[in-house]
């Protein structure tokens, strides 16, 4: 698989009254492979939506880099950041609030087919489009009215929303949430993107339609070569849709790992905690290593973690060198890692097979 978007060594730091500065993201590095999911999962105020923020281009880091096609980005003028923006898309949380309600499904996809507009994407030898053949429309005019219209309706057929003319015309209120979320879908892929960011794409769905929703990311993944991170709380999810998940926990990445590998086999005690809690069918670890208490309290906010590790305050197996010392990434496997200093405590069986 080839990369298309590469963060290393991302900090965002915020500056509060009084002095006081917010370290939301510390020394988070990630890569997205394209055709690849890659899950960031964690808990309110650990810093994910912070770190989609940063590779869209949206913040600026305070320390880090972010590179495009191996290329460090541009963002710093208008004409940069729309071009970035073609290619690295964010969907939010919220469907409705994202949506402006007093213009039709077809004013919201008609604005970025004219802003991001290009031909048909210039195909390989295999005939699959590669995005880095696209050519722009000479002097980037956009297309006929019938050729945006077109376009429009296959957006629509894409994620599902069929007949396309009948949802064309429609206005958010008219909509069902899962509806609403599909156009927001259409919309970003109006720009042709290769990344993909999804921010809690599902969470706002009643509960019966979100697998529905995440077969129609995953079609979408595959059918276009999308690199795409998923952005969730909920770590059964993350299992069922992506092939790495980085767990996050106050700003900082505390264990990464295959999907698959991780869930059944978790490591940190965090992990460990985040699996418990999972309303898994397949029963993904039922508790923590010996049934050991974890606290079950407000989660340390992103930045006003204690010293030490972060998650020191609420781990069952936390000394002294915990509380004092931030663990770096010690190796579990060849293709994982946690940040944990009790490793051989907290998950013996998972070092001994190793």
């Amino acid at each position: 698989m080839s990369t298309a978007l590469e963060a290393t060594g991302l900090s965002k730091d915020f500056k509060l009254s009084g002095g006081q500065v917010l370290h939301a993201v510390a020394d988070v590095s990630l890569r997205l492979d394209r055709g690849a999911v890659v899950a960031l999962v964690g808990e309110s105020g650990s810093g994910k939506s912070t770190v989609a923020r940063l590779l869209a281009g949206q913040d600026l880091p305070t320390s880090g880099e972010v590179r495009l096609d191996g290329q460090p980005i541009d963002v710093a003028t208008r004409a940069a950041f729309r071009r970035y923006k073609s290619e690295v898309q964010l969907v939010f949380q919220d469907p409705f609030a994202s949506l402006n309600p007093i213009h039709t499904v077809r004013h919201h996809l008609e604005r970025p087919v004219r802003l991001h507009w290009q031909t048909p994407a210039v195909r390989s030898a295999g005939g699959r489009p590669e995005t880095a053949l696209r050519r722009q429309a000479p002097h980037g005019r956009p297309g006929s009215k019938a050729e945006v219209g077109k376009e429009v309706d296959e957006l629509l057929e894409q994620v599902r929303l069929t007949p396309a003319g009948q949802f064309a015309s429609k206005y958010p209120h008219e909509l069902s949430g899962g509806q609403r979320q599909r156009v927001s879908f259409a919309r970003a892929l109006a720009a042709h993107p290769a990344v993909l960011l999804a921010d809690e794409p599902v969470s706002m769905l009643d509960v019966s339609i979100r697998l529905e929703m995440l077969r129609l990311l995953d079609d979408l993944r595959q059918r276009l070569r999308l690199a795409m991170l998923y952005i969730t709380h909920d770590i059964a999810s993350a299992r069922y849709f992506s092939d790495e998940i980085l767990v996050m926990y106050a700003g900082q990445i505390v264990e990464r790992g295959p999907a698959e590998e991780l869930t059944q086999h978790p490591a940190h005690p965090y992990t460990q905690l985040l699996v418990a809690s999972a309303p898994d069918p397949d029963n993904l670890g039922s508790s923590l290593r010996g049934g050991a208490p974890v606290s079950r309290r407000i989660p340390e906010v992103a930045g006003q973690a204690p010293s030490g590790c972060p998650f020191s305050s609420r781990c069952p197996f936390a000394d002294d060198h915990c509380r004092q010392e931030n663990p770096p990434p010690q190796p579990v496997s060849a293709s994982r890692s946690a940040a944990c200093w009790r490793l051989d405590v907290a998950a013996p069986d998972v070092i001994s097979n190793q």
